[in-house]
């Protein structure tokens, strides 16, 4: 896609949002169906993918890791976000990688210790880039994908979750 397709296919988003920023809010959902061997399936919209324990936690390794999720989640979104940046600046980018990786200590996650915390201590995130742009054109490429990857906005700002329980009417 070249940058002006890019515009033409934004421009009427932008200009709707501005004139109405309630048409902004969209809510995004993804369920998950409870399953066998402590699996819990999540429908993406184009595959079905079952999520079990990592094999740290005494996981098969058969199914999915949802810390592995998270880390392709951050990677697909900063993959988007950097080609459509790219397009914008007028920047070809010829192929690359983004590469997501995380620390987790699973004695958090086991109950082992309760000084250590459950989830990532630290998350890196790496872009492989062979463009037709020079290293400062790339830098400022990959500081404006920062700014605008909605997964990684997320982790970084720590928005508030809600959590509750379904509670059937009592009649």
């Amino acid at each position: 896609m070249r940058s002006d397709e890019l515009r033409a296919l934004q421009a009427p988003l932008k200009a709707r949002y501005g004139e109405s920023p309630e048409a902004a809010l969209v809510t995004l959902k993804a369920e998950g169906q409870l399953g066998e061997n402590l699996a819990c399936a999540v429908d993406t919209g184009r595959a079905l993918v079952e999520a079990g324990l990592h094999p740290a936690t005494g996981g098969s390794g058969a199914q999915a890791c949802s810390g592995d999720m998270l880390l392709q989640a951050l990677a697909a979104c900063a993959g988007v976000t950097l080609q459509a940046v790219a397009t914008a600046f007028g920047v070809e980018v010829r192929s690359g990688k983004v590469i997501a990786e995380g620390d987790l200590d699973f004695r958090g996650t086991l109950g082992l210790a309760k000084d250590c915390p459950v989830g990532f201590r630290e998350i890196r995130m790496r872009f492989e880039l062979d463009a037709d742009a020079d290293a400062e054109t790339l830098d400022k490429v990959i500081a404006v994908t920062e700014r605008y990857c909605v997964v990684l906005q997320t982790l970084r700002s720590s928005p508030p979750v809600i959590v509750s329980r379904a509670r059937p009417d009592i009649g």
